[in-house]
């Protein structure tokens, strides 16, 4: 699918259900009546939640394993308090514009093999060929990525991953799985995230502190980018439903677009 990492996510029909023998969280509206943290989100005093969910609408979660998932969402919350959020605001207050275009340029272009090969898997050979195009003129022309010709000579820029070719293949409706310091995801998502791993340049360089820097400066850009989203979490009546929820309707639209 085209890339769309900064554009808002498009609501789905809020109303798709799953029968397994699995829980499953649905935004139905005979679920809502009975759900305490949907009921909490209907009441006048929470009005921001309700923006949120507006803009990231409750989609079908396979949860079995929210036990395990809630511990490791507030270990991940605590290193964010702690760590990672700290680095992402002086980040995004240092850096200039021109610089921090250049950096998400940068792993934009290093996404590129990785989708290419999961158009591959899904049986669109055109897109991979057109995903490889780019990469070999950013990588060149665009000094490893740091720029962005293609786009100028109308290569289209498409972002995709292993999981999404997992799901193509049959494999839908995974169960959620919180990755300690990764955040949320699947245990198909948990799959395509080490094969997406083998697929990126960093993982290819002969220098560890570099790509480990790589890795980290990765993770600070992308921490930054969710900052707009803080003020709508502190206001979510439970914060890893928000999470959940968010990412699940997020995750089932790029699936949907490929």
């Amino acid at each position: 699918m085209p890339d769309q990492i900064d554009q808002p996510v498009v609501a789905v029909d809020s109303t798709i259900r799953h029968e397994t023998d699995d829980n499953v969280t649905s935004a139905s509206p005979d679920v809502a009546r009975t759900d305490p943290a949907v009921s909490a989100s209907v009441n006048p005093a929470n009005a921001p939640e309700r923006d949120a969910q507006a803009l990231y609408p409750v989609a079908a979660v396979r949860d079995p394993w929210e036990a395990y998932n809630r511990k490791i969402h507030a270990f991940n919350r605590g290193a964010d308090r702690v760590v990672f959020r700290p680095l992402a605001v002086a980040y995004d207050k240092v850096t200039p514009r021109p610089v921090k275009t250049g950096v998400r340029n940068l792993f934009s272009n290093f996404g590129q093999p990785g989708t290419a090969v999961s158009q591959l898997l899904q049986g669109h050979p055109g897109k991979a060929g057109q995903s490889l195009g780019r990469f070999l003129v950013n990588s060149t022309i665009g000094v490893a990525g740091l720029f962005d010709p293609a786009t100028r000579f109308g290569m289209p820029r498409y972002s995709e991953d292993v999981g999404q070719a997992f799901a193509a293949w049959g494999w839908d409706n995974s169960r959620y799985f919180v990755m300690p310091i990764l955040g949320p995801g699947t245990v198909r998502d948990t799959f395509g995230r080490v094969a997406d791993q083998q697929l990126t340049p960093i993982n290819y360089m002969n220098n560890a502190r570099v790509a480990n820097s790589l890795i980290g400066l990765q993770l600070t850009d992308g921490r930054a980018r969710m900052l707009p989203m803080d003020t709508i979490r502190r206001d979510a009546a439970d914060d890893y439903t928000f999470v959940r929820d968010a990412w699940a309707q997020r995750r089932q639209k790029q699936i949907a677009d490929d």
